[in-house]
């Protein structure tokens, strides 16, 4: 079970179009034509990228947009509206559009999957186990990008609905971009995590691939989870990406499903 975002790198300019200033932006990529408003989108793309608009804030008006790209006003708002689709930004009535982040109550569900069989979806409260630096194996190195025997910060944590542990995360971030996380700074974060990277690491995870399978609790996992030996579980491996399609987390989740179920939307 796969979610998937375009990669903001594949964009190449179309010299011929009207939008002049669109092609001299982009002069120097692959002779591969996209159309004018794809062009667009992934200079916005690149304004995100590099920090010109920071999450939360609002960004350019689709007339400004317009004539800085040398576009039409419609054009514009065909790549906003795609990247409205993708949760980059948020439109908000008569207010304008802005950066997405995790800090939005909206967004905070967008990567928590599991839903209560009844009730309300809501947060799970949090307990860290363990968080450590170490050098990445070789199968995390290659799903994060990196090189085997890099630096990267492991966190284990339980996650709790209502009292009851139901999730066992383990978690592996790139050691060069998280420097400075502590088990100290997390337990004493009460917002989303994703919300945390993206304030204090300049991190912004914008879309996840996940793959899911059933398996048995042992041991150790049933002692964490307070589960008898050998006890149903949902495996969820995810690597998440920020702009660029670059990998910046590796999570290998266990589920408990006895009173939640995995959600997910087709479009």
């Amino acid at each position: 079970m796969t979610s998937t975002t375009p990669n903001a790198n594949s964009y190449t300019a179309n010299a011929a179009s009207p939008g002049s200033g669109v092609a001299a932006s982009m002069a120097g990529n692959s002779p591969t034509f996209s159309p004018l408003y794809q062009q667009i989108k992934a200079l916005i793309t690149q304004s995100l990228q590099s920090g010109e608009w920071k999450p939360g804030e609002l960004i350019p008006s689709e007339i400004e947009l317009a004539a800085r790209f040398k576009v039409s006003q419609g054009t514009v708002r065909k790549a906003i509206d795609e990247l409205s689709a993708e949760n980059l930004v948020v439109r908000r009535q008569g207010k304008g559009t802005f950066v997405a982040t995790h800090h939005e109550a909206r967004a905070q569900f967008r990567f928590l999957r599991l839903a209560p069989d009844e009730g309300v979806p809501h947060y799970p409260e949090n307990k860290i186990i363990e968080v450590k630096r170490l050098r990445a194996p070789a199968e995390v190195a290659r799903l994060l990008e990196i090189k085997s025997g890099d630096s990267v910060v492991f966190i284990r944590r339980v996650q709790s609905f209502s009292g009851v542990p139901t999730i066992l995360d383990d978690l592996w971030l790139p050691g060069s971009i998280f420097k400075g996380l502590t088990a100290e700074r997390l337990n004493e974060y009460k917002g989303p995590m994703y919300g945390l990277f993206e304030t204090e690491f300049g991190t912004h995870m914008i879309r996840a691939s996940e793959q899911i399978r059933a398996v048995c609790a042992d041991a150790a996992v049933a002692e964490l989870l307070q589960l008898p030996l050998g006890a149903p579980l949902l495996n969820v491996e995810r690597v998440s990406y920020t702009y660029g399609d670059k990998p910046v987390e590796l999570r290998r989740g266990l589920y408990l499903t006895q009173h939640h179920h995995y959600r997910n939307e087709l479009s």
